[in-house]
């Protein structure tokens, strides 16, 4: 209906409004759905209270049930506000049916309705969107849609910014399609990370799948959960799938000549995360002499952590193409070797003992009465030098001797100490030089 423009028109239908409103708040039907709103409210209260106080804190307390079902509960336990305008919500929906069921009116209760879901949207936005841009996005465009659906308008206005459009050659964009694809593409990307946080943060916790097994199936949940993603953005914004397949052709080009080495790349992580032949906390040494520990594979590269601190990034593809000493993948126990000389003149039968002990003794090293006569520390000889005898100890330990497990440097001051202790001489290197005749040169040169 047309609004009126002469003044005494415009007055006439103020008062008519007026005399409306009054009326409209002085009938039954009003009373009626104010009813309908407290008894909504109050019943949510009470079961929102119910709900968090007495089921939520009995399972969230309950220390017996399994870990990610317990931060589950604990999780919802610490969203009560949230659950609790939920419980608002619905309860008002409810009340929307009851209201057109008795009194054929819902206006009040809808507003009534609407008003909570507002405040949900808004405690959802300001709790679970950490980014200060997304927040203000988020609330500039979730909250006004709320209130035009309140008042009716939303379609109005859906309509109206589909109605305004930019052509570009043969494609048409449209304000709305534009806004929708900003909105939902936002929505998409900020669910997307949540969800692949807590996906492989629950595939992580596993205690039942060894660590092979957890990255494989990490690394597949996220290039899933990447490609439904982007599959539902071009849903929306209306982009025909079957016109992917010259789009598909064009990107089988492009990894053919420019994307060739990342393609390589992720599908070497692919194989090295299905065959295990690296795992997270394997100890590698590269053709080059470069080694570390893993701490990352991902499906473009591994990241290698050295003992002085560095990271090496080293390139999946590498690992597929070039050997490589895995140290600990099978078994973490490892043999090593020290090497000294002591003097001839020393007694090595009384000396091994001593020195097999002492090895022992180091708390990282295997020995024991239960090891294997081939992993219980020994000492021999390995050969003889020319200043004294070459002794070789063997000893095996967990892990590689470098970083914190310096065991090879403890070893050789401890068997200094017991050198030391024993008057065990380690030798010069040294040269004898013997006169073999003495006598006086002649003129011409001949010994006499």
């Amino acid at each position: 209906m047309a609004l009126p423009t002469d003044l005494s028109a415009i007055q006439q239908y103020a008062i008519d409004l007026v005399s409306y409103v009054f009326m409209w708040l002085s009938s039954p039907t009003f009373y009626a759905q104010c009813a309908f709103v407290m008894i909504a409210v109050a019943l949510a209260y009470v079961v929102g209270r119910f709900v968090v106080s007495r089921l939520l804190m009995r399972k969230a307390n309950d220390k017996n049930a399994d870990s990610i079902m317990h931060g589950l509960k604990q999780w919802l336990y610490d969203a009560d506000d949230l659950i609790k305008l939920l419980i608002n919500v619905i309860a008002l929906a409810i009340a929307i049916e009851v209201s057109l069921a008795v009194v054929q009116q819902d206006g009040l209760v809808r507003l009534a309705q609407g008003v909570a879901m507002a405040l949900f949207c808004r405690a959802l936005i300001t709790r679970y969107v950490i980014n200060g841009l997304l927040k203000t996005f988020f609330k500039w465009t979730v909250l006004p849609m709320v209130i035009l659906y309140v008042v009716g308008w939303l379609e109005r206005t859906v309509s109206y910014l589909d109605s305004v459009s930019l052509g570009v050659g043969n494609i048409e964009f449209s304000l709305y399609g534009i806004f929708r694809t900003v909105f939902f593409g936002l929505i998409l990307f900020w669910l997307g990370r949540a969800s692949n946080n807590a996906g492989q943060q629950f595939i992580r916790q596993r205690e039942d799948i060894d660590i092979g097994t957890k990255e494989v199936f990490a690394k597949l949940f996220e290039v899933l959960l990447i490609i439904t993603i982007f599959f539902i953005l071009l849903q929306i914004i209306g982009i025909n799938l079957t016109t992917l397949a010259v789009f598909g052709g064009a990107v089988g080009v492009g990894l053919g000549f420019g994307l060739q080495a990342i393609a390589s790349n992720f599908i070497s992580g692919i194989i090295l995360l299905l065959d295990r032949s690296l795992l997270v906390g394997d100890y590698i040494e590269l053709e080059d002499g470069r080694k570390g520990v893993i701490r990352k594979l991902s499906m473009r590269c591994a990241t290698l952590e050295t003992f002085d601190g560095k990271d090496i990034v080293v390139p999946n593809e590498k690992f597929i193409t070039s050997s490589f000493t895995n140290w600990t993948h099978k078994d973490t126990k490892q043999r090593y070797f020290l090497e000294f000389q002591v003097a001839f003149k020393t007694d090595l039968h009384a000396l091994f003992p001593l020195l097999k002990e002492t090895v022992a003794s180091h708390p990282q090293v295997i020995s024991g009465e239960d090891v294997p006569i081939e992993e219980q520390p020994d000492a021999e000889i390995s050969g003889f030098g020319d200043s004294g005898v070459n002794i070789l100890i063997e000893y095996w330990m967990e892990g590689v001797d470098d970083g914190k497990n310096r065991v090879g440097a403890d070893l050789l001051l401890m068997i200094w100490d017991v050198l030391k202790e024993h008057v065990v001489e380690i030798p010069y290197p040294q040269r004898d030089i013997r006169i073999v005749h003495e006598g006086k040169v002649d003129s011409k040169g001949n010994l006499s």
